[in-house]
């Protein structure tokens, strides 16, 4: 019997990453101070279809918002939370009916009613982790402060 509470480790992780093609960003600002805009600013840049959720916008970062999952193009292949931990059961439900195959609860967020009924339903749940750390990480490009730096050396610099 699999562990329903189980959450995947760093291997796993960087399995979901590898797969996905899609991500839809639930609950993401179009205000810069978020950190929700920060994320979508770093992953707009990667490989992805980003799509951002939110239904008080019509625009996030030049990107078309959607009201909620069943509006999107496509089945995202995550669906990365932004949402307050009382409000993840329903974004589960709607990643469940539209078939989603991950749920992404962000740094801060843990709700394990949720995550239990989203692994009961086949899906993977991560929660309280950060997608775009978790990328740069796995990218190589991860600055001390969570910046993608662009550079990847085993050089020191020298002071200047």
């Amino acid at each position: 019997m699999t562990d329903l509470m189980a959450e995947p480790d760093a291997r796993e992780r960087l399995r979901i990453l590898r797969h996905a093609r899609s991500v839809a960003l639930v609950g993401v600002s179009a205000n810069p101070l978020r950190s929700s805009n920060f994320v979508a600013t770093y992953l707009i840049r990667t490989p992805y279809r980003i799509y951002p959720v939110n239904p008080n916008y019509d625009e996030v970062l030049g990107l078309r918002c959607y009201r909620s999952l069943r509006e999107l193009p496509e089945v995202p292949d995550i669906v990365d939370c932004f949402r307050r931990v009382e409000d993840l059961p329903a974004v589960v439900e709607e990643a469940i009916e539209v078939g989603a195959k991950v749920v992404w609860f962000q740094l801060g967020l843990r709700n394990d009613q949720a995550a239990r009924r989203a692994r009961e339903a086949g899906l993977v749940v991560v929660q309280d982790r950060c997608l775009k750390i978790e990328h740069a990480r796995f990218a190589g490009g991860l600055h001390l402060a969570g910046f993608d730096t662009g550079v990847i050396s085993s050089k020191r610099r020298r002071p200047v």
